[in-house]
């Protein structure tokens, strides 16, 4: 909370963390977890279930096991298509089931290690890499030194954006899924960094620290918004006036070309508001998430609380409307509550608004 309300102060990027950890210890290469380093002690032979769940505040993260395969069968607490792969990518907030085969020397010790996928422009991040031990059952003599396993770079944004989108849902006559067919009420927004003046201090000097003074500001359609003091809910079932607006725009205010490499400066200025968009109850939405290069282009970990969505479509550069949809998967596309706009890309998902209470 601390790191929190520091960079909300300052309106700059937040303190980078010192290490990330793996069930609360960072790792053999930190110092401070000596012996703590976490283990999972498991039998040779025998499968086990892993879930993963990506607690960072702001990073993405590839996660592997040296000399294992993950077998990847849950999102988000939703069952997918069998997936093995040499490592994942998770964002902040989701979750990941994967099934891990004992089937490699027992008389060895195998890392398990995380570290940041990241390729915003000047935008600082840990670079420290968190491991924990898989260790078998039984007393062996170790023969060799730990190594670590095959993780991509810290920018290899083919390999994260490749990973999401290899996901399925275990469609199948004996697994069905909901998957909304015919939208009712369709959405686009921007997701975006913004800018805006920050106030200055008798001496002349800018109290923020964002670029050249200015504060950063994350917007949705070119909104901020603003956190209220009163429960919009409540407000809005109590018809007290003041609380909210409706008008959050169901398409983005300004049309441009989102992802360029050098965009007009005053597109960096966001308005505020604790705008709102209505919806009828039961309805079914598709809402396309198009990030944009204002400021800095980055990946956008999107949640939708109380939902989960199905995930149809994504690229990269600008959606287009015409061509995008015609690639839509609408047979089997993941289930998900987390979902992560790639940079300067787009993700689309549907889900039915049947859920009012939150």
């Amino acid at each position: 909370m601390e790191v929190l309300q520091e960079f909300t102060a300052s309106g700059g990027q937040p303190k980078n963390s010192d290490a990330f950890t793996v069930n609360g210890q960072p790792g053999d290469f930190h110092p401070c977890s000596n012996h703590g380093t976490f283990k999972l002690e498991v039998k040779y032979g025998k499968t086990y279930l892993l879930r993963i769940l990506n607690a960072a505040m702001n990073e993405i993260l590839f996660f592997a096991i040296s000399n294992h395969k993950l077998k990847v069968v849950g999102t988000d607490g939703s069952y997918t298509k069998p997936l093995t792969k040499d490592f994942i990518a998770i964002s902040p907030g989701q979750t990941l089931d994967c099934l891990l085969k004992a089937n490699q020397e027992p008389n060895n010790l195998y890392y398990m290690a995380a570290r940041a996928y990241t390729n915003g422009t000047n935008v600082n991040f840990d670079n420290t890499t968190t491991t924990a031990i898989v260790k078998y059952e039984g007393n062996y003599n170790i023969n060799s030194p730990i190594s670590l396993p095959y993780l991509p770079s810290y920018y290899d944004t083919p390999s994260a954006v490749k990973f999401s989108g290899s996901l399925r849902s275990l469609a199948s006559e004996n697994h069905l899924i909901s998957v909304p067919i015919k939208v009712k009420t369709r959405l686009v927004s921007t997701v975006s960094v913004n800018l805006s003046p920050c106030p200055k201090t008798g001496t002349d000097v800018t109290t923020c620290q964002g670029p050249n003074g200015t504060r950063l500001y994350a917007t949705m359609n070119n909104i901020s918004f603003v956190m209220p003091t009163y429960n919009i809910l409540e407000a809005y079932y109590y018809h007290v006036k003041g609380v909210f607006g409706t008008k959050f725009p169901s398409f983005p205010p300004y049309v441009f070309n989102y992802t360029d490499g050098v965009l007009p400066l005053e597109l960096e200025l966001p308005d505020f508001g604790t705008q709102v968009k209505v919806l009828e109850y039961n309805t079914t939405v598709e809402l396309v998430l198009q990030g944009t290069n204002l400021v800095t282009g980055l990946d956008h970990p999107m949640h939708l609380h109380g939902y989960n969505f199905y995930v149809v479509g994504w690229g990269l550069g600008n959606f287009d409307e015409k061509m995008d949809p015609k690639k839509y998967n609408l047979v089997d596309p993941p289930r998900r509550n987390t979902v992560a706009v790639p940079k300067n890309g787009w993700v689309a998902i549907r889900f039915r608004a049947d859920n009012p209470g939150t």
